[in-house]
């Protein structure tokens, strides 16, 4: 089979990455595509375009808002280098142990020979053969996509009922170029099914985070688990996941990214272009509805052939009273609000509830832990920051910090904690409730004048932000918020009286038509800077289209070759596959023809359940062959369901084929698939997992 060269990826540990990193110099594709933007001859303008797009937001924003570019941006290394160089140390499985965990309880283990070949594990359903395939995936990622969709019951039970002693999952692995295996393992202490801790154990003895087998972008691009659910979404799922997937697998993720970047802003200068176009036959409608002189003149301007911008600014800046800034601040006034009663009443409660249970809680023991577990996560937080120092930075003893310091500080952390946790309750809630009566004394409006009352009512108001005691803060909250309420009162009644609109309307009408010029002058620059970026936009596309299809070329070659072993007598091809679209819109195109027809929109519909698991494994089962994979393993859980006899003797002559280059280990309750094995002669090794009612499983060769 063909296969596809790719280069390694970062990783960062817990299963959570950033799959949207910045892109890297070293990153080929980006390097490629910045060499060809280079000699593309296109303007500077849009060729700043697409170095942004490629970039970032943050690099696109300040193109569009005039600003200038990040500096890292300018240059030609775009960003950090997070690829690690040298060839591929690809991994194999040697042993799976598991206990505690769903299915299994007693300690059960699975080996295996490292290096490529094929096993099969068949057990009836119950058996715990999904039980040892989800614990080798939580041991490597801490997670399982299964458990994303379970509801709450099964989360809340997904212990072993009959053995609570631990619960545990180990994975052994052998390594290319390593003396000795490398063992991932993983417990879990808390309730919940994410409380896991993970740890590496090297082959040297040495125990360290997962993050330093540096495969957490790998867990996500090459993903070397495969059950039967995700084969189901590949075909049948979100349009966007499959794309998103195969577009991580080709390393053209950061390239995907920037086009929809490029293209959101596209999007958005165009919306802003056509905004007052799409406005002014309803700002026209309410001019002439009214026989205000300074009304018929905007109209006459506003279906003039060139629109004069100042003449309109001047108009609308016409409101009509002697003193317009007055004018305006008494209809502000007008519509002025203040804090409830009832909010005020909250905050004050609240502040003064705080305070009690501070003051309860000040001198004991529970404080004094508290701020012991503050001042440790501070100097925690500080030695992450400058892991490198060793001298305190208190008392400038040399060679207190480090790793021994860090253990014993977690250690005591987590002694303290919950002695501190009722400190600790108290003094967040004092914490919030400052924040509650600091949000509740906002600054006076800046078009308030300072000189009048409610302007000094508010300018004592707001002070109160300065107050840090709990229980002054709530006499000043109760005490001025009753003030400035009545001052409010009367200045919004004395603006209501004093107010005259002597133009019949003219008022909202000049804020419309200043609106809807806002827009318009937006809508010059907007139709200024669409120009370029569509441009760049056109050639982005032109060049990810390429990409795709040169890179997509061999996963989809594999893909045909493992459909038409699959496929068996029936007369169906997969005859390609495109990537297709962006943003929302983007998909995996996949040609079906039945019979000869190539009706894109029937034919998939005429496979049958089986006949589309067999298509997803078509394209999923390329993934564990492309070339900068670091798993040498891939393991699948139930692939054979759904599946005639037909289709199964067809997938174990694929998963031998795959088996001469990869270590495949299948979990299935469905023995068709080791007597296909058998009867075609293929090499396979076939065990059988059994379990007893008390939650013991053991394992067999052969298949019973």
């Amino acid at each position: 089979m063909a296969q596809v060269t790719r280069g390694p990826e970062a990783f960062d540990d817990g299963g959570q990455h950033d799959r949207h990193p910045p892109p890297s110099a070293d990153d080929p594709v980006t390097e490629g595509l910045l060499d060809e933007l280079a000699r593309s001859g296109l303007p500077a303008e849009l060729r700043s375009w697409v170095t942004a797009a490629l970039w970032g937001d943050e690099a696109l924003t300040a193109l569009l808002n005039g600003e200038r570019m990040p500096d890292a941006a300018q240059g030609a290394t775009p960003g950090p280098d997070t690829s690690p160089g040298g060839p591929v140390r690809r991994a194999y499985l040697t042993g799976i142990r598991v206990q505690g965990f769903r299915g299994i309880g007693r300690p059960a283990e699975l080996t295996f020979p490292p290096g490529p070949g094929l096993t099969v594990i068949v057990g009836r359903n119950g058996s715990g053969k999904s039980s040892f395939a989800e614990a080798a995936e939580a041991a490597l990622t801490g997670r399982n996509p299964r458990w994303d969709a379970m509801p709450t019951g099964w989360r809340d039970g997904w212990r072993n009922l009959h053995y609570d002693e631990r619960t545990e999952a180990t994975v052994d692995l052998h390594i290319a170029g390593d003396d000795g295996p490398t063992r991932v393992n993983r417990r879990w202490t808390g309730e919940s099914v994410r409380s896991a801790r993970g740890e590496v154990v090297h082959p040297d003895g040495e125990t360290s985070p997962l993050r330093t087998l540096a495969w957490g972008e790998h867990l996500v691009r090459y993903r070397p688990f495969l059950s039967y659910d995700e084969l189901g979404r590949t075909v049948t799922g979100r349009a966007a996941e499959l794309y998103d997937t195969l577009t991580a697998l080709l390393g053209l993720t950061g390239l995907a990214d920037a086009e929809r970047r490029l293209a959101r802003v596209c999007d958005g200068l165009a919306k802003r272009r056509d905004r007052p176009s799409r406005e002014l036959r309803f700002l026209l409608e309410a001019l002439q509805s009214t026989d205000d002189p300074r009304a018929a003149r905007a109209v006459q301007l506003l279906t003039a052939s060139h629109l004069d911008l100042e003449a309109l600014r001047s108009i609308a800046a016409d409101d009509g009273p002697n003193d317009p800034a007055l004018h305006t601040v008494l209809r502000r006034l007008r519509r002025l609000s203040v804090p409830e009663r009832v909010v005020i009443s909250d905050v004050v409660n609240e502040l003064r509830g705080a305070a009690m249970e501070l003051a309860m809680a000040a001198g004991t023991k529970g404080d004094h832990a508290h701020g012991v577990v503050r001042l440790l996560e501070q100097a925690l937080e500080h030695h992450q920051r400058h892991p490198t120092e060793t001298t305190c930075p208190t008392c400038s003893t040399q060679g207190a910090l480090g790793a021994d310091w860090v253990r014993r500080a977690n250690a005591q952390l987590r002694a303290l904690r919950s002695q501190a946790a009722s400190a600790s309750a108290a003094y967040e809630r004092a914490d919030a409730a400052r924040d509650q009566a600091r949000f509740l004394l906002a600054p006076a409006p800046s078009w308030l004048p300072p000189e009048s009352e409610l302007g000094q009512v508010w300018a004592l108001w707001e002070s109160g932000a300065d107050i840090t005691d709990l229980g002054e803060l709530a006499e000043h909250v109760e005490t001025v918020g009753r003030k400035l309420r009545a001052a409010a009162v009367t200045a919004r009644r004395d603006a209501t009286e004093r107010l005259e609109d002597p133009t019949g309307g003219w008022a909202p009408l000049a804020e419309q038509l200043s609106g809807w010029l806002d827009d318009a002058q937006e809508a010059i620059a907007a139709r200024e800077a669409l120009a370029p970026a569509e441009a760049a936009l056109n050639w982005l596309s032109e060049q990810a289209r390429e990409l795709r299809s040169q890179q997509l070329g061999p996963v989809a070659t594999q893909a045909e070759q493992v459909w038409f072993r699959l496929r068996q007598e029936r007369h169906i091809d997969l005859q390609g596959m495109r990537l297709i679209g962006r943003g929302a819109r983007r998909r995996v195109e996949v040609d079906v023809s039945v019979d000869g027809v190539e009706d894109q929109t029937s034919a998939p519909g005429l496979l049958s359940q089986g006949e589309f698991q067999a298509l997803a494994l078509s394209i999923c089962l390329p993934r564990a062959l492309v070339d900068g994979n670091p798993f040498g393993f891939l393991v699948l859980d139930d692939p054979v369901q759904a599946m005639d006899t037909e289709t199964v003797e067809g997938l174990a002559s694929v998963l031998s084929e795959v088996g001469r280059h990869r270590q495949l280990i299948v979990f299935t309750h469905d023995t068709r698939l080791s007597d296909a094995l058998r009867r075609l002669g293929l090499p396979a090794t076939i065990r059988t997992i059994n379990r007893d009612a008390m939650s013991n499983v053991w394992v067999t060769e052969g298949d019973g």
